[in-house]
């Protein structure tokens, strides 16, 4: 019985992993732009006030935050690596998930 060598290690194939997470993406930028609009059209609803005039400016900052930051990603994933793409900064997934929690805060706030 031979005692086995050292292991060919073969470079890392990302796959799919990139086009699935770049996809996920574009899914969670179509849902925020889903709850940008209907937060807009809540607070158009029945004539403005300044409150709701101002939460649906914040929503739109917000959104737009948060569309950045995912068009940057998703320019990252679409380029060509030999590792695949770099893992996420953590102040990018900072900044994305704190856009994500607060544009539902407001939408929230707009409809009730």
């Amino acid at each position: 019985m031979t005692a086995p060598g050292p292991r060919h290690r073969p470079e890392r194939d990302p796959g799919l992993q990139p086009e699935r997470t770049r996809l996920a993406w574009r899914r969670t930028t179509l849902s925020s732009t889903v709850a940008a609009v209907l937060a807009a059209k809540a607070a158009l609803h029945g004539g403005p006030s300044a409150i709701d005039a101002a939460t649906c400016a914040l929503c739109c900052a917000l959104w737009l935050g948060f569309l950045a930051l995912a068009h940057r990603r998703i320019r990252v994933l679409a380029t060509p690596g030999t590792d695949g793409p770099p893992a996420l900064a953590p102040r990018h997934a900072t900044a994305a998930t704190l856009c994500t929690v607060a544009l539902a805060v407001c939408a929230v706030a707009l409809v009730f």
